[in-house]
């Protein structure tokens, strides 16, 4: 980057210092055919669920995307401040002389594993899953609530 400033220099422009990067991560795009993408901030391909997690003063909230997926067919285990969240989708087998235009729904077997900012009361934890999506709501353990200290005059 530094040889190609110079070698033009003073006649070029002087850029942001992300427009090499983005120059650069254009090319290895082009090169990898998009592999790379996965890594700058957008999601991978075969990421499933689809996962939000969000929080307020007493509890963590999961929201999954399974649609197609009932209850019994997924896995919820939560230890301290990890939850775990496993199962199979299954799809339908197409008509062996379909041919497809576009594929982008996988079957097989998933597992996604979500680390808490603090630890979660175990045995309150809940679980409902409507519309295909499931919520799970974590209790924060008291250790992890925030406490509001009264300050005394003297």
């Amino acid at each position: 980057m530094l040889l190609r400033r110079l070698s033009d220099w003073p006649a070029s422009r002087w850029a942001s210092p992300f427009e090499e990067l983005e120059r650069m991560q254009g090319q290895m795009d082009r090169l990898t055919g998009g592999l790379s993408r996965g890594f700058f901030g957008e999601p991978a391909a075969g990421v499933f669920p689809l996962m939000n997690v969000t929080e307020d003063n007493d509890n963590f909230y999961v929201r999954a995307e399974l649609p197609g997926l009932k209850p019994d067919e997924l896995n919820i285990s939560v230890t301290g401040d990890t939850l775990s969240l496993s199962g199979e989708r299954k799809i339908p087998a197409e008509d062996e002389k379909a041919q497809y235009h576009r594929r982008e729904r996988e079957a097989g077997k998933f597992s996604r594993i979500v680390t808490l900012p603090s630890q979660v009361d175990t045995g309150k934890v809940e679980a409902r899953c409507k519309d295909g999506i499931l919520t799970i709501t974590l209790p924060k353990a008291e250790t992890a609530k925030p406490k509001q200290i009264t300050i005394k005059a003297s």
